[in-house]
């Protein structure tokens, strides 16, 4: 992110101004992002499909207690699916445990039209999951070492001073959950929650879908046998791995939410050409 004011635009409002937003860089990686978690999201729910239960521990198997179960059980007018977790189970047929494929009722955790490939296979689903995982993983080895050496995260995620203060932190959660959205001056930067939100996301999930997806690997088990212990045991590092995936897709719906409710032309241009159109907040001299 950049506040550098590039041109005053005559085709625009009065006052309205271009400031550059986003580097080269940010927006090529943002995209590339943008495909690679698509990409594995859908493919690693066909993975998911194949073994439709969480665990918690070293093991996991058909009969064993597990966490999470999305399935299906016979019923009066056919199958019939269900969500189950901690002792709790909910009827989810037409969705989860239970779709349509090809004009039939069909016994699937997640539906055909959610996963890649949408016929159940699980070894193609496990090929295009692995090939963007790594992919996903250079793209994101990318980003940081430009971040770090561009200044770009200590300048433009870093909280500045007194932004982590009760009194600002709570001001924005109010403002946010108004829809009212920074202008001027105030919209040339990210805000307190932006930062904060875009640091758990960089720090916090994205290495822990990385090390726990690592974690379910033989080879790396293998090679780095303190994974499995780090994580409790394969199985665990299962299930927080979709917890993370969860995480992920929740932070994504927001983000986009919040990128079409605050202006979903100029954000959309900014991450394309980098230009982001804020209106000035004083008369222009």
């Amino acid at each position: 992110m950049s506040d550098e004011t590039i041109r005053h635009t005559g085709d625009r409002p009065a006052g309205t101004i271009l400031i550059r937003r986003h580097s080269v860089v940010t927006r090529v990686t943002h995209w590339l992002n943008v495909l690679c978690l698509a990409i594995l999201l859908l493919s690693g729910l066909q993975i998911f499909n194949a073994h439709p239960e969480l665990y918690w521990g070293q093991y996991g198997a058909d009969g064993d207690p597990a966490v999470l179960t999305i399935g299906s059980a016979d019923g009066k007018d056919g199958p019939r699916g269900f969500v189950r977790a901690a002792g709790i189970e909910i009827p989810t047929t037409g969705f989860l445990g239970v779709s349509t494929f090809e004009g039939e009722p069909t016994a699937r955790a997640f539906p055909a039209w959610l996963t890649i490939p949408s016929y159940q296979d699980l070894a193609t689903g496990r090929r295009w999951h692995f090939f963007f995982a790594w992919f996903f993983v250079i793209n994101g080895a990318v980003y940081l070492g430009f971040g770090i050496l561009s200044g770009h995260f200590r300048r433009d995620l870093a909280p500045g001073r007194g932004q982590l203060s009760a009194s600002c932190l709570w001001h924005e959660i109010v403002t946010h959950a108004r829809l009212r959205f920074p202008h001027g001056e105030e919209a040339r930067h990210y805000n307190v929650l932006q930062k904060l939100t875009y640091l758990v996301v960089i720090a916090g999930l994205l290495p822990m879908m990385v090390l726990t997806g690592l974690t379910m690997s033989p080879g790396i088990d293998a090679a780095v046998p303190a994974l499995v212990d780090l994580f409790g045991g394969r199985q665990s590092a299962r299930t927080v791995h979709f917890i993370t995936a969860s995480l992920l897709v929740t932070f994504v719906l927001v983000h986009v939410a919040m990128v079409v409710l605050s202006g979903a032309a100029n954000n959309m241009r900014s991450m394309i050409t980098g230009r982001y159109a804020i209106r000035e907040s004083g008369p222009k001299a």
